[in-house]
Parts: structure tokens; sequence; C-alpha cells
């Protein structure tokens, strides 16, 4: 199947259908902040401004890498970067294949022309420096969106679970190196939904990585979107079988964080994605070592729609993130990372 039919389905199906894991949570229910009664400040005093890879970001927010490729992708990118600048917050784009094999689709990731600002993630699929990809691909991925650092995602059970996948993953963390050593600007390794395990995180801060995105599990599940893109029934059995298959967020997040601690890599950025659905659940990810939360569902209805739509989502979360440090007592994201500010709890009730 053709790369932009199979992000035409991807699309789609994330709009349509319910994708969410069927049971499996991103872990982040079992943490609570302690609530201050006197926090001792003005709500403005609130910083929750950030600076990674040089540029300054008023909220540690990510637009989370979607879609790219298939011409209805061309107009949810360019809503999306727009509302990244106005909002003063960081975007990735989705794999960028298509634009890198096809002149025609490179310029559905094209957005600088409305984003000049912002702090911009290239991304290409790790596995396809085992199918030809070299360091000179990843420069050009770099180069198509005037990027400020590249994303190569990992994604072996997706790969594994779609008909057109790439299934050989043998000696990938060399060539994954030698691209840090070489291109020329940061490398993000990012998983897709699943969670990168601490065997992974040592191995790839050992690779020369500047950031892990965890993408842990809870939120949408590709497993379930590739069940319902199957065109058998052995396919779409094969692929609900993995319905809830992966590392919860949460537990993916405070193994890479004691990782990059116990490495003494404090260096290496760290990102957290997979479910975060509101401001309180990205204050959680920062109490927890993250420097940047990342978000895909719940933008791209509102891309779909407009940039204005897509700023009123960024508006929300802003201030769900600020009214948590407020109440919190944090006056910044440093605060937010004190210990008592976020506790553990054992006995959550799910429902809550």
């Amino acid at each position: 199947m053709a790369i932009d039919r199979r992000k035409s389905d991807h699309i789609r199906i994330n709009l349509e259908k319910d994708v969410q894991f069927p049971r499996l949570t991103t872990g982040l229910e079992h943490y609570r902040f302690v609530h201050q009664s006197l926090p001792e400040m003005h709500l403005n005093e609130v910083d929750a401004g950030v600076e990674l890879f040089g540029k300054r970001l008023d909220a540690p927010i990510l637009i989370s890498s979607m879609t790219g490729g298939a011409q209805e992708a061309a107009r949810i990118n360019r809503n999306l970067a727009e509302a990244a600048q106005a909002r003063g917050v960081a975007m990735g784009l989705g794999s960028q294949r298509a634009g890198i094999e096809r002149d025609d689709a490179a310029a559905t990731f094209r957005v600088r022309s409305v984003a000049p600002d912002i702090l911009l993630f290239a991304n290409l699929g790790a596995v396809q420096l085992n199918y030809g990809y070299t360091v000179d691909e990843c420069r050009r991925a770099v180069a198509m969106i005037e990027a400020d650092a590249l994303i190569l995602h990992l994604n072996p059970l997706q790969e594994v679970l779609q008909p057109e996948g790439d299934f050989d993953w043998r000696g990938l963390l060399p060539k994954i190196e030698a691209v840090c050593r070489t291109l020329g600007a940061p490398v993000i390794a990012k998983e897709v939904g699943w969670g990168i395990s601490e065997r992974a995180a040592r191995q790839l801060i050992d690779a020369g990585i500047s950031a892990i995105d965890v993408a842990g599990a809870g939120g949408t599940s590709w497993s379930q979107v590739e069940m319902h893109r199957a065109t058998s029934e052995r396919a779409r059995r094969l692929a609900a079988a993995f319905g809830d298959w992966g590392i919860p967020t949460a537990e993916s997040l405070t193994t890479a964080a004691r990782v990059r601690r116990e490495m003494e890599r404090e260096d290496v950025t760290l990102l957290a994605s997979g479910g975060i659905r509101n401001g309180q659940e990205i204050a959680k990810c920062l109490a927890l070592g993250a420097d940047l939360v990342g978000l895909a569902s719940p933008f791209l209805a509102a891309a779909v729609e407009s940039a204005d739509a897509v700023m009123d989502e960024l508006d929300l979360l802003r201030d769900e993130l600020r009214i948590a440090m407020f109440s919190s007592g944090a006056r910044d994201i440093q605060a937010l990372r004190q210990p008592g500010v976020l506790r553990e709890q054992q006995n959550v009730d799910l429902a809550d």
C-alpha cells in the first residue's frame, strides 16, 4: 500500500474509531499532588516556561508527531504549526519518509513559513536505517523542514502488525549511534506508544542520543489502529491480541529518569508522551522528571477544524498546568519536582 494511503488511513481511524488501550492505563492516576491551602503567591507569578535545545518555550508542551505525506496532512500540520507559533510551544512532524521519497509529499511537512520561531522536530523511522537510509536521508529530513532536531521513532510492534511493515530490526543500534555522531543536530529516540524499557534507555544513552521520548502505553494503541486497518480476520485478531501491550507512561518515565540519573547523564533531555490528556497530567510528568510533555490525540480533531481550535486546546492545557502548579505551591517547573510535591498513591480508585 502507498505511504500516502496508509497515512490517510491513520488519520481517518484516529478520528473515527476507538483506538485507546482497552484496559491498560498510563499509570499517572496513581499519583496525586499535595494540595497547598496557602500557596503564598499570585497566580500570575507561576512560570511554566522552559528552555530546550536553545529555544525558550512559554510552556513545556510538545504537539507530538502525528502526520504528513497525505494531502489532508498539509492543512493539519499548518494549523498545528500556526498554533504552536502563537502559543510558544514545540512541535514534531510525522514520519517524513514520504517526503524523502516523493518531492510532492515534502510540501505537506513544511511549516516554517507559518512557524519561524518554534522548536521543531523532524522525524524518520529508525528501522529505515536497515532499509537503505543513511545519515544523508536524516540530514535531508532535517533540512526539509529546517528542524532543530531529528526524531528517530521506534515502532517494532506496529511494523510487524502491518502487512507492508519492516520486520528486520537487527543491528540497528550501531546505525543510530552513527547518526548521533555525524548528523550535526540533536537526535531524539521516540517510541510511538508502547514505552521505553530500562534496557533500551541505557542502550540509547550509550549510543549518544540527545533525548528520549518514552511515549508510553495508556493512550492511543497503534495495535488497535492496525486492527482497524486489517484486511483479513486473521490480521485483525493478531493486532487485537496486542491491544494492551506495553509499558505504561508513568512507569517508563520514572524508569528513564532513574536511568539518566544513575548514568550521570542529566544532559539527556527526557520527553514524556503517551495518553496525556490534560494539564494536571502534564504537571505530573514534569514532576516525575520530564523536561517536555507531548500530546497528539487531543490536538488532532482540533487541527482538522482550525488553528484557532488548536490554540483553544493549548490555552486550556496551559491554564490547567499553571493552576496545578499554583495549587501545589510551585512557582516554576523546578519547584514542581521537589520532594513531597507529588506523591504516589497505592490504592487509587481507577474510576476516579
